[in-house]
């Protein structure tokens, strides 16, 4: 098991990779950041259908956080103010606020830019 979190996401979306690579390049997360193409998904607790659904940060300890709060999670281990946004959106109302940008965002990734119709995601239930 990693000592570090692990950001899990959909290598295979050019919008995905694309926002990825932003927040490693400008947030500078304390995590390892991986495609779930190429991540032991079963050593981390995850389910393939989870991880095509939906961005995925993996504490140490196995707990999974999904969709808004990954991007909540992953703002929280990238310091600076950073924190207190990450901390603001594990928060009711913004919580909720963000649960619904972030399906809105992930329903239609194929339509923002640099999205393609590889990148259409499917419900898991």
């Amino acid at each position: 098991m990693s000592t570090r979190p692990v950001l899990v996401f959909d290598g295979d979306c050019a919008f995905c990779t694309t926002s990825v690579t932003f927040a490693e390049r400008r947030l500078r997360p304390g995590c390892d950041i991986v495609p779930w193409q190429r991540a032991d998904l079963p050593s981390l607790g995850v389910d393939q259908r989870r991880a095509e659904y939906e961005l995925l940060w993996v504490t140490p300890a196995g707990t999974v956080y999904g969709g808004a709060q990954a991007v909540a999670m992953l703002l929280l281990g990238s310091g600076r103010s950073w924190t207190v946004l990450g901390g603001l959106l594990r928060l009711p109302p913004f919580r909720w606020v963000a649960h619904w940008a972030y399906r809105l965002v992930a329903n239609n990734r194929e339509r923002m830019p640099g999205g393609t119709p590889a990148c259409a995601v499917n419900s898991p239930h």
